[in-house]
């Protein structure tokens, strides 16, 4: 390698030069500027849940499961597996975390008992805590 090749060390260009001037000139729009929100729909009215599902009962439970702790919403009435399944699914997003349907029951990975009654309560549900 010869000395031609070699890279400077010797700081090159001041650091009082600013990146962005040369986007001064153009017409960018400001930081502030609030996006249009879309029209709604003609037909469409606000989706409203039933009211009074029915009790569900929120429970918090480690017993069998390795010190871990897990939220259970169960004594759902009159509603079949995919409909709990949605719910599941929608109670995991919420809480960031796993869960699953057994025997008629949602089982969520942590205690997550008011993300999961919020959205009992967004259902039409009425949660109810129980036990400790």
């Amino acid at each position: 390698m010869s000395t031609n090749d070699k890279i400077s060390t010797e700081g090159g260009q001041s650091l009082g030069q600013n990146p962005f001037a040369s986007l001064s000139g153009l017409s960018l729009p400001s930081a502030n500027t609030a996006l249009p929100k879309p029209a709604p729909k003609a037909n469409a009215k606000p989706v409203q849940p039933s009211r009074n599902r029915g009790r569900v009962d929120i429970l918090r439970e480690k017993a069998g499961r390795g010190g871990k702790t897990v939220t259970v919403a169960t004594g759902f009435v009159g509603i079949g597996l995919p409909e709990k399944e949605q719910l599941a699914k929608k109670m995991q997003r919420a809480c960031g975390s796993g869960g699953t349907v057994k025997d008629g029951r949602i089982e969520i990975q942590g205690d997550k008992r008011d993300e999961v009654a919020r959205i009992l309560i967004e259902a039409g549900f009425q949660p109810v805590f129980a036990g400790g």
